[in-house]
């Protein structure tokens, strides 16, 4: 399984975890059946380092959103993506930030279409532009 289909992966089980918060571990075990070796402990990694920093992550790309607009408004499957991606940038330093924003505008289309791609990549890249270190920090 590619490091893309287990984003995929990833984002339905975040945004069923979203829905039924009560539910996330056997949400989590359920969808990461089948999965072995390292696929299995990347998949985990991401969904188990995203829920539990969901709020931190949040926070992150709350003051870059355009004026109008609240983390309330933004689609649910959008900001799963946006999380991905944020953990991704702030704990996944081997992967290139150009990739990591390439690979969530490309979830973005598949799962809610052109604009939410544009969406994804403005606010992504407002937040690849702050000092790694600052966001870290915060």
């Amino acid at each position: 399984m590619s490091r893309r289909e287990i984003r995929e992966k990833v984002i339905q089980t975040l945004y069923e975890c979203e829905f039924r918060p009560e539910e996330q571990e056997e949400i989590v075990s359920v969808r990461s059946t089948g999965l072995a070796g390292e696929e299995r402990s990347y998949f985990l990694h991401l969904t188990e380092g995203i829920l539990q920093n969901a709020f931190r992550l949040d926070e992150v790309f709350r003051p870059l959103l355009k004026k109008g607009w609240s983390l309330e408004r933004i689609p649910t499957v959008d900001k799963m993506i946006l999380r991905l991606a944020i953990f991704e940038l702030l704990y996944e330093k081997d992967v290139p930030k150009a990739v990591v924003i390439n690979e969530a505008v490309e979830l973005a289309k598949s799962f809610s279409g052109e604009e939410s791609g544009r969406f994804i990549n403005g606010v992504l890249g407002r937040v690849a532009k702050e000092e790694a270190g600052q966001i870290t920090e915060q």
